[in-house]
């Protein structure tokens, strides 16, 4: 029998989260291993999960609920309550008690959505990624400690290892339909992820090194699953390396200008708890060229191109991609929609061509649309009719790799 679709894609989403010495591990015998409640009318059970994903411009919290029925192997994500704050925990680096009371302030939702009764059964995780990865090792400590201090505080139940920083490998996430999969393209403050199911030998091959493939068992078969973060590639970590800012002395004085930016634009801008003097560049050539030969600098060399990036896999795309495409006018804020990659460069062209009528969408708007641009192109190799599917959800659950890390944390639980 095969599984259902919300099934099938609550199993990929798991191997997702999964670390690589587990993708080998059977995921067909977690009804031993998950917390329940009995449900004596259907003879199903329903338990909580609440996760915190810890971005590099905010902090987001996933409360799932889920379903498992007697009848089926696995349990079925039954809903999903999601909430976000900005900005993000590295904000914070330098005052790590208030990180602290922002995931106090996000746990009134978990609060609310899981009944009290289930409180002290209702796992609680936190798992960071490149914002405080590019944090100093003890500023990043010293939030994760105020994090963990707040959790041991709530009445929810706290894992070994409840909060920390994910390695860039388990960023990624698949969904996959019987022949037809599905890749994944996810663009952070810090970081950028690719995931997809490759069909040629290859593309596995021809992989720069074992970091950019996970295996997983499934229904018998194994599966090799072309998946890697890029550290530093994020919209907002791309931003600070086109402006030559990224680890750059003497920011309290220093101006650090860009074609991409108006050419009359001067202004403060502050990310991963520092603040920068950014302008545009009055003295020389401004516009979408001149931009993209700065941009293909943070990509070219970096970004690894797959062997292949079939037109028949369906590529989402979310995050960053789904925000800027909504700024550049090319997609519904809320029903989200179908783009090529031509259209993120026609309307980086547009975008960098009328500068001087953007700002008050965003100054950055020429630079952001140009990065996607480049990293879609020159970073993975997509061509300009390759199509991309924009959305924050998939079968309505909020595209993150949360739900999978969330998964993983079940089988190391054993909660009864």
């Amino acid at each position: 029998m095969k599984p259902s679709g919300p099934l099938l894609l609550l199993v990929l989403l798991a191997t997702a989260g999964l670390s690589r010495a587990q993708f080998g591990t059977s995921l067909l015998d977690l009804s031993g291993i998950l917390p329940s409640l009995s449900r004596p009318a259907n003879h199903s059970r329903i338990f909580y999960a609440v996760m915190f994903d810890a971005g590099s411009t905010g902090t987001r919290i996933h409360v799932y609920t889920f379903i498992q029925s007697n009848s089926e192997p696995l349990p079925v994500l039954d809903n999903e309550m999601f909430h976000s704050i900005k900005p993000g925990l590295s904000a914070y680096a330098d005052y790590p008690e208030t990180a602290g009371e922002t995931v106090r302030m996000l746990l009134k939702v978990a609060k609310k959505t899981v009944p009290r009764l289930d409180w002290k059964r209702t796992p609680l995780v936190l798992r960071a990624t490149a914002g405080l990865r590019l944090l100093p090792a003890t500023k990043a400590q010293a939030l994760l400690d105020q994090v963990q201090l707040v959790f041991d505080e709530s009445p929810f139940l706290v894992p070994d290892n409840s909060v920390s920083i994910m390695n860039g490998t388990n960023e990624g996430h698949l969904n996959a339909h019987a022949t037809k999969t599905v890749g994944i393209l996810d663009l952070g403050g810090g970081s950028t992820q690719i995931t997809f199911l490759p069909k040629l030998r290859k593309t596995i091959e021809s992989a720069p090194d074992g970091d950019y493939v996970a295996r997983f068992g499934f229904l018998n078969s194994t599966f090799e699953l072309y998946t890697h973060s890029y550290l530093g590639n994020g919209l907002m970590a791309a931003r600070l390396s086109t402006l030559g800012a990224l680890g750059a002395e003497g920011l309290e004085w220093k101006v650090f200008k860009s074609p991409c930016l108006p050419s009359k634009f001067r202004d403060d801008w502050s990310f991963g708890g520092l603040t920068y003097q950014v302008s545009g560049d009055q003295d020389g050539r401004a516009g979408y060229k001149t931009c993209y030969q700065e941009v293909l600098k943070v990509v070219k060399g970096i970004i690894h191109q797959p062997h292949e990036l079939e037109d028949s896999n369906v590529f989402y795309a979310f995050s960053y991609y789904f925000d800027r495409a909504v700024d550049a006018g090319l997609i519904n804020n809320v029903q989200g929609g179908t783009v090529r990659v031509r259209d993120f460069k026609k309307r980086a062209k547009e975008a960098c061509s009328k500068m001087s009528e953007f700002p008050a969408v965003s100054p950055f708007l020429c630079m952001d649309l140009t990065y996607i641009t480049c990293l879609l192109k020159d970073g993975f190799g997509f061509k300009d009719s390759t199509v991309l599917q924009l959305t924050k959800k998939v079968k309505n659950v909020e595209a993150s790799w949360a739900l999978g890390a969330m998964l993983d944390h079940f089988h190391k639980l054993k909660i009864h």
